[in-house]
């Protein structure tokens, strides 16, 4: 399927590893330029070096940009520089993320609000600017945000804060399409099941680990970053265009929605 999104511009939030590289390497094969936001000035060099890499492998531009995205002017900064370097920007991926591994009653309350600033305010934030640039030129656009199965399945091993956080990005994602359709604007959100990045190596900390997840997979097996990057690239295409407000589960079968 021709996917149509070469010369597109694109800004992908916690983009210096795990499954927003994966995203951004898809968009980029696609021939999208790409602002690759990072959260920490010690994934800097990781950044510059998957922007380098995808500017030469796929002649697209990639420009890496360090920006806690749970505050309004880092933000805005965002887009300017995003403007600025590759041009209006049409489609706004949404990955950035933390996932604490403490049980609700061992918790205090600053690691609660550390989640929701990073996994749910930014969202807000991030395509609330989108929005705000966007329907005054007309432009219309995607916008994918990233959430989880755990949003629906919930968690038994310390990731309660995790899992309602992602509860409030689907719900959140669902209402803005209805928001945002009459200007052109398409909202979606992409559920991934388990994939072995970062995020997940707490949980999968070994072969047998692995093995007793994938018993529950209809598919037999953990996914690859790549299979979430390709369903982001549809999104953000023509392809899907009778698709917005909608939840896509990838994740090998274990949500079955």
């Amino acid at each position: 399927m021709e996917l149509n999104l070469k010369g597109k511009k694109a800004i992908i939030t916690g983009a210096s590893r795990g499954l927003g590289e994966g995203i951004a390497r898809v968009l980029a094969r696609e021939g999208v330029d790409l602002l690759l936001g990072y959260g920490h000035a010690a994934s800097g060099d990781k950044a510059r070096g998957i922007a380098d890499e995808l500017s030469a492998a796929y002649a697209v531009k990639a420009v890496p940009v360090e920006a806690d995205v749970s505050r309004e002017a880092d933000v805005a900064a965002v887009f300017d520089i995003a403007e600025k370097e590759l041009g209006p920007v049409t489609i706004l991926v949404n990955n950035a993320g933390v996932c604490p591994h403490v049980s609700i009653v061992d918790s205090d309350f600053k690691t609660w609000r550390d989640c929701m600033a990073v996994n749910v305010d930014s969202i807000f934030l991030m395509c609330r600017e989108f929005l705000r640039r966007a329907i005054p030129q007309k432009r219309g656009g995607r916008i994918i945000n990233i959430a989880s199965q755990a949003a629906f399945n919930g968690s038994k091993n310390g990731k309660t804060h995790y899992s309602a956080s992602k509860g409030a990005v689907v719900s959140f994602g669902i209402s803005l399409a209805k928001e945002a359709a009459k200007y052109g604007i398409f909202v979606n959100t992409v559920c991934p099941g388990m994939l072995l990045t970062g995020l997940t190596a707490v949980t999968l900390t070994d072969e047998e680990a692995v093995k007793k997840y994938q018993q529950n997979l209809l598919l037999k097996r953990l996914g690859e970053v790549r299979e979430v990057g390709e369903m982001v690239a549809f999104l953000a295409s023509a392809a899907a265009s009778y698709s917005t407000g909608a939840v896509f589960d990838v994740t090998g079968g274990m949500m079955g929605r």
